[in-house]
């Protein structure tokens, strides 16, 4: 099946899932396109995807590089950042999902201050729901420090919120997503806090049932890695 077919079918699969009950109109794709080479994403750029993810900043940077006769792509960056890949994520990153720590917060905020004007600035608090000790994320008592450093940070501007689930476990999953939309209501709502960056291939129904605006689909689309 062509990566075309396999967007379809994926964008399907969300406009069926947001006409269920706690589906959420206007959905974001993000095709998370980690280890998949420029071609790839040419051949979703050319069937109408534009927000494509990327886990590693040198492979984000390469393929910035590699893709830049594209004008309207849009890189989210949706892997573990580290503080000392924060200028090189700065650089390219259009969103970032996976701001952790307050100092994470003020690294990157001090790095997209030196963008062009008008250039980058949206992020996301990644938040480990589940307390799962291999992942990243903050703790839920965590959250009002890192909203409060990403706030006052001219450079940055505060979307929402983001998770992972435990992989392989549905109920696991809602569980997580319930939860990260409740976290949401108790940190100012979605006045405050638009975006909740949750579900993958295999969840996706799940999260939007949950209230997800934004998923991050890359083997429903792509095929394996």
């Amino acid at each position: 099946m062509s990566i075309a077919a396999r967007l379809y079918e994926v964008r399907a699969r969300i406009a069926d899932a947001a006409r269920l009950p706690g589906g959420a109109d206007g959905v974001k794709l993000v095709a998370v396109s980690k280890r998949h080479p420029p071609e790839a994403i040419r051949e979703a750029y050319a069937a109408g995807q534009r927000a494509f993810g990327e886990n590693y900043v040198q492979e984000l940077v390469a393929k910035a590089e590699a893709l830049a006769d594209l004008p309207d792509i849009v890189w989210h960056f949706v892997g573990h950042l580290q503080t000392n890949k924060a200028k090189a994520a700065a650089k390219v990153a259009h969103v970032v999902h996976t701001i952790d720590s307050a100092a994470l917060a003020k690294e990157l905020g001090r790095r997209a201050a030196a963008r062009p004007a008008g250039a980058g600035g949206p992020v996301l608090v990644e938040v480990n729901v589940g307390g799962e000790p291999q992942k990243a994320g903050a703790t839920p008592s965590e959250i009002d420090e890192v909203m409060a450093a990403i706030r006052e940070q001219p450079s940055l501007v505060l979307r929402g919120l983001m998770t992972m689930p435990p992989a392989g476990d549905l109920d696991a999953a809602r569980k997580v997503f319930e939860t990260l939309a409740l976290l949401r209501n108790l940190h100012g709502g979605a006045s405050a806090l638009p975006e909740l960056s949750m579900g993958m291939s295999s969840d996706l129904e799940v999260a939007l049932a949950c209230g997800a605006t934004m998923v991050r689909v890359g083997t429903a689309i792509f095929g394996p890695r």
